[in-house]
């Protein structure tokens, strides 16, 4: 006999973002979380799990308030895989850690945060160019420094100030706007992308800040948008000009202050 799976996505799908992950994995699902949450993972991992990745729910509680409503209607789903990955990664609806990323000391919460982020930034909001790539990473990375400030860590000003002087310590030859494809991925993007973000929220104040990435997930749903598009989008939530802000951080490879 033969079977025949067929895989549909209800939303509309970057190709990029299409995984199959195949293992001998226990299924569970995860309990009080505003969104169907489920996780595929080998039995050995399942009580490291349940610590490393328990905060998962307060998580989407968190982002879905802050970046507005979460945008798979299949809900949120996660798969550790039997072995070590060297860094976990985004698909539609799914993110994929390794067996190194449960190992029952949260040590990858930043990381979970992220890839959850990227749900949002990335996946439903798709960058047209990679140029722009930062509107994914760095928008992810400043998920990580929400919910470090949420769940009493450090805050998002802490962790701005730290990731600023590391960044001060490497080269300055990297431009945030177009990076080129051998740095599309390097850290200086994911960090100089949260900055950029921390200094627009500085400038137009939190309440503006978290509106306008609540409308740029709304208006962009589903689709693909460019840098000028959200720098265009942000004019709206304040009567100062930005131009100096965005030249600063995206068109200038010198690190401004903050």
């Amino acid at each position: 006999t033969q079977t025949t799976w067929v895989y549909e996505l209800a939303e509309p799908t970057s190709t990029y973002l299409i995984t199959l992950q195949i293992g001998r994995y226990e299924s569970i699902r995860l309990p009080k979380s505003p969104v169907p949450m489920s996780a595929a993972l080998p039995q050995r991992l399942i009580r490291n799990f349940e610590y490393d990745f328990g905060r998962q729910p307060q998580m989407m509680q968190l982002f879905i308030r802050l970046f507005g409503p979460y945008p798979l209607s299949s809900g949120y789903s996660v798969v550790v895989t039997d072995d070590d990955l060297e860094i976990p990664l985004e698909a539609q609806g799914v993110s994929i850690f390794g067996a190194n990323h449960c190992d029952g000391r949260r040590s990858a919460e930043r990381l979970i945060a992220h890839e959850m982020a990227h749900q949002w930034f990335g996946n439903s909001v798709t960058v047209r160019r990679w140029r722009d790539i930062w509107l994914h990473e760095g928008f992810a990375c400043y998920a990580e420094w929400l919910w470090a400030e949420e769940s009493g860590w450090r805050t998002a000003d802490q962790l701005a100030a730290h990731n600023l002087q590391k960044l001060r310590n490497l080269p300055q030859n990297l431009l945030l706007a177009d990076p080129g494809p051998e740095d599309m991925f390097d850290d200086r993007v994911y960090k100089r992308g949260a900055l950029t973000l921390h200094a627009l929220r500085r400038a137009i104040g939190d309440a503006n800040f978290f509106a306008l990435l609540r409308d740029w997930t709304t208006r962009y749903r589903h689709s693909t948008a460019v840098t000028d598009d959200f720098t265009g989008l942000a004019a709206n939530y304040t009567d100062q000009s930005l131009r100096g802000l965005w030249t600063a951080w995206l068109y200038t490879t010198e690190l401004p202050a903050l």
